[in-house]
């Protein structure tokens, strides 16, 4: 079966994730965290990506991006993959492959869809039961949006924004979206989206990006037959 291509307008926001290959550690240390938040900066803004929420696992990455400009997100993530592994592989005296292949990614819409997306990442330290908040957690980006400390590598989508008139309301409202966990299924469709480059959105939603980039963004029922575009 073909790999669906990649989707990536501009102007509408995705998750990425990428991982370590056969899920071995990628950050051994905070050190090899901090080198790689510096290039993800730098790679952001060169190819003027605006990250509105990460998280930096040991073995994995996630943000939540939207890109301005035509191939920018796979131009960050080949520029940042390509320094970061020779850094790692310099630093521990290894060689070869760090990540898991290419990564992952999928549109996702705006609105209540956006800010499930942004509690999916930055809870991930919880799930993984390293920590019990996500604000016990350095590297995440929860600390920027939930607590108010300041970064660099954020850039509120409006979304965020409209979470109040005040920077004080906005945190209130945000840490009240932690209160309880995301449902199940939420969960499940959000790592099938992203797994398998779909669109984590709205019905709607998806019938818009399938008619203007001819593109399938739901995952295939067994026995269907493509339609021509899908080929």
């Amino acid at each position: 079966m073909p790999r669906l291509s990649r989707l990536c307008p501009i102007g509408i926001p995705q998750h990425i994730i990428q991982r370590g290959n056969n899920r071995q550690v990628c950050f051994s240390t905070d050190e090899d965290m901090a080198v790689y938040a510096n290039w993800l900066f730098d790679y952001a803004t060169r190819y003027e990506v605006h990250i509105h929420a990460w998280v930096f696992m040991t073995n994995h990455v996630h943000f939540l991006v939207t890109p301005w400009r035509e191939g920018s997100v796979s131009r960050m993530m080949q520029s940042l993959g390509r320094y970061y592994v020779r850094y790692y592989n310099m630093t521990y005296r290894r060689s070869g492959t760090l990540w898991e292949g290419r990564f992952k990614s999928c549109l996702v819409e705006s609105e209540e869809y956006l800010l499930q997306c942004y509690r999916y990442i930055e809870s991930n330290p919880v799930r993984a039961a390293m920590v019990d908040d996500p604000s016990e957690y350095l590297w995440s980006s929860y600390r920027c949006n939930g607590l108010g400390i300041q970064s660099r590598l954020i850039t509120p989508h409006e979304t965020y924004l409209r979470l109040g008139k005040t920077a004080e309301e906005r945190l209130d409202n945000y840490r009240e979206l932690f209160r309880n966990q995301l449902d199940g299924n939420v969960v499940k469709e959000i790592r099938e989206s992203v797994n398998k480059g779909l669109v984590f959105g709205s019905e709607r939603f998806k019938d818009e990006i399938e008619s203007n980039l001819k593109r399938r963004v739901r995952p295939e029922k067994p026995g269907r037959k493509p339609k021509e575009f899908l080929l």
